[in-house]
């Protein structure tokens, strides 16, 4: 339990904005490598690599999955799985149809012309975690939107050590549109989407989470093609004026830390006594999590419950990390919204956890951390599209401006740039 005047807490709050932001010695120069080594030699790196790392043998006839698996998988879920998937994925799509927007043309002037044509990029590459956890919702979270900007081709790759793979994933990847799906991860599928093999497509973007080898694997492709972010690890900021329930929202705090040891949970409160309860309850219901060991030393590492004078000062503090996720756990939550303005998502009042935007209420949950969201937005629809300017000059068009333009060119000594107009000015 920490306050902002106490001596140690600058330097105890930089432990925690500062995890995650080396690599571990040698991740660059080992996906450097792989990179090379699939641009070089195409399906077999992709092959060996995924011998290597995944204990899976593949070849170009085994490596993507068939319709007949994803019937299988669709097979094995339960129709409650099966509801549950649809249902947010009807409400992804939903919220997400919303951010659309449509080419258009201005009038507002006679004799020029200006617009702006948005189209869909043409193939777009997802990346979702395998091996230990398995996440449909981050399926959905990146396939629902391309489809819905109209991404022609969606090419989903997913890990599958040892050749397994959760039913639920393929499953949502098929209720999401998903259109072809590669048996392979990390790295190596970073370099084959980015570069193209002889049987993996080349895509124009990578979106979707994964570990550091992927992270890595996602910037040093940039430029080739477009990536999502750099994600870091998991973060949630809670203010709090002493209102609602102690359990809540320790059960929203353990909620980030069972990600991994690397997430951060911060609840910050005006009311010492509800802090303690809180306090409290995260340790009772640490006990009861299947991933305790995860969240015990995220929470210990890098947990936090912080002491406020007044929310004046809870709100200058969230402005200044712009948390990814961001709870206002408070009586009026709309009356603070208006003075919040860095934060990937917030989550208004007692009724609404985290979790909620994890999985159906609608929003993306991809969403910019590590302070990104000062700058980033969450995954939406306009990732998925391009947008080309549209210029359209008449003759009285270009006759009216065109002399202000010879000038600017001219002021930047670019001649040919000047002559281009003058030239069809002259009479």
């Amino acid at each position: 339990m920490l306050r902002f005047s106490d001596p140690g807490f600058a330097d105890a709050f930089r432990k925690i904005e500062e995890r995650g932001e080396t690599a571990p010695a040698g991740v660059d120069e080992t996906v450097r490598t792989i990179i090379a080594d699939v641009r070089a030699r195409g399906d077999q790196a992709v092959f060996d690599c995924t011998a290597r790392f995944d204990r899976l043998e593949l070849t170009a006839a085994t490596v993507e999955v068939t319709a007949a698996e994803i019937d299988q998988a669709m097979a094995a879920i339960s129709e409650r799985s099966r509801a549950a998937l649809e249902l947010a994925a009807r409400r992804i799509a939903d919220y997400h149809r919303k951010q659309k927007t449509e080419t258009w043309i201005s009038t507002d002037e006679e004799d020029v012309l200006l617009g702006q044509m948005v189209r869909p990029l043409d193939r777009v590459g997802i990346y979702v975690p395998g091996g230990k956890a398995a996440y449909p919702s981050s399926v959905l979270m990146n396939a629902v939107p391309a489809k819905v900007a109209g991404v022609a081709e969606v090419i989903m790759v997913v890990p599958m050590p040892g050749g397994e793979v959760n039913p639920h994933v393929l499953a949502a990847a098929r209720l999401a549109g998903v259109d072809r799906i590669f048996k392979v991860g990390g790295a190596q599928a970073v370099a084959a989407l980015a570069y193209g093999t002889e049987t993996i497509p080349r895509v124009d973007k990578i979106t979707g989470p994964g570990n550091i080898y992927v992270a890595t694997a996602k910037q040093m492709v940039f430029g080739k093609v477009d990536i999502d972010m750099i994600a870091g690890p998991s973060e949630i900021l809670i203010i709090n004026d002493g209102s609602g329930n102690p359990a809540h929202l320790a059960a929203d705090l353990l909620g980030q830390a069972e990600h991994d040891e690397l997430a951060s949970s911060i609840l910050i409160t005006t009311d010492e006594d509800f802090a303690r309860q809180v306090a409290e309850e995260v340790e009772k219901q640490l006990q009861q999590l299947s991933r305790e060991s995860i969240a015990r030393k995220s929470i210990d590492n890098y947990g936090a419950i912080i002491l406020a004078e007044n929310l004046d000062e809870v709100i200058d503090f969230s402005n200044r990390i712009a948390p990814e996720h961001l709870e206002l756990a408070v009586n009026n939550p709309f009356e603070i919204l208006p003075r919040i303005r860095h934060a990937g998502a917030i989550f208004m009042g007692h009724h609404t956890p985290e979790a909620a935007g994890d999985y159906l209420a609608g929003p993306n949950h991809t969403l910019p951390t590590g302070g990104t969201a000062r700058f980033f937005s969450p995954l939406s629809v306009d990732d998925f599209v391009k947008k080309s300017s549209i210029v359209s000059f008449t003759r009285q068009g270009l006759e009216r401006l065109g002399e202000d333009i010879v000038h600017i060119a001219e002021l930047e000594g670019l001649q040919a740039h000047a002559r281009s107009v003058s030239l069809r000015l002259q009479k």
